[in-house]
């Protein structure tokens, strides 16, 4: 069964999430550009060993995050890294930049030849601890059409983790997906309420059941848990699974990954 998104030829895809070490400028940055690289390279290889189908980079280690923009430095320092992952892992490559940086994402997605980003705040509000979150849908799809980035897609987390809805609190998950289908997002992006905590089932079903674009699981998909979501998601987004003890702050753990595959194939990926 082919995947609902052309940039796919598996069904129900699995993206390797890459936690980017401190990026030069942010307040924990411990390491130089080419070492983050390095490190980031050797990531890559472990993924692609163990036959994940798509890669996605992010600032994680970038605390505390910047609300809706980063300065030159970062967009600079992800262009450089993101072009090296795509050139290395040959496999369908996105980008996040935290937090609500999405038209930065969308600038370096496009200079480095990924296929998507992932933005927060596409449709509606909300509140994360970096502040109001506003919805950057209109201003984002026309600085993609500016740019000529029509070929990047847009994988827009709903309800996102680490945030507060109360302000939406009246509209559901089901009717956001809807929200971000009409106005012109790829996909949309389930998550538990912190990361490497899983979504709700009813959730997910919610989603799909309001949109006809994919939707995928961007936290606490495991091993263990996997067949509980294999039938209803699109694809999978892991991060803390792959790392030592379900860590997302930890190094990448070979063993994780294969073993994650491996049921991943067994349910018919």
């Amino acid at each position: 069964m082919p995947s609902m998104n052309p940039l796919f030829t598996t069904a129900k895809p699995v993206i390797a999430m890459i936690h980017l070490d401190a990026l030069p400028g942010t307040p924990a940055s411990r390491m130089s550009l080419k070492a983050i690289e390095a490190r980031t390279v050797a990531e890559v290889e472990i993924y692609r060993v163990a036959g994940v189908h798509g890669l996605m980079l992010e600032n994680m280690h970038d605390t505390p995050y910047l609300r809706g923009g980063v300065g030159p430095e970062i967009v600079a320092a992800m262009a450089i890294i993101a072009r090296r992952v795509q050139e290395t892992g040959k496999l369908p490559c996105g980008i996040q930049i935290l937090a609500g940086a999405n038209v930065e994402a969308m600038a370096v997605a496009h200079a480095a030849g990924l296929d998507f980003i992932r933005a927060e705040g596409f449709a509606f509000a909300h509140v994360a601890d970096e502040g109001l979150i506003q919805s950057s849908a209109a201003e984002l799809l026309r600085y993609r059409r500016r740019i000529g980035a029509e070929r990047v897609q847009v994988w827009a987390d709903i309800k996102k983790k680490h945030s507060s809805h109360a302000i939406t609190a009246d509209i559901g998950i089901g009717e956001t997906a809807h929200a971000v289908e009409f106005l012109r997002g790829d996909a949309v992006i389930v998550t538990g309420s912190v990361t490497g905590d899983a979504p709700q089932l009813s959730d997910v079903t919610d989603a799909k059941k309001h949109c006809g674009i994919p939707v995928y699981l961007g936290s606490g998909v495991t091993t263990k848990n996997l067949a509980k979501f294999y039938r209803v998601a699109d694809g999978f987004i892991i991060g803390s699974d792959f790392k030592e003890g379900g860590d997302w702050s930890r190094a990448v753990e070979p063993e994780r990954v294969e073993k994650f595959m491996a049921a991943h194939r067994k349910l018919g990926g």
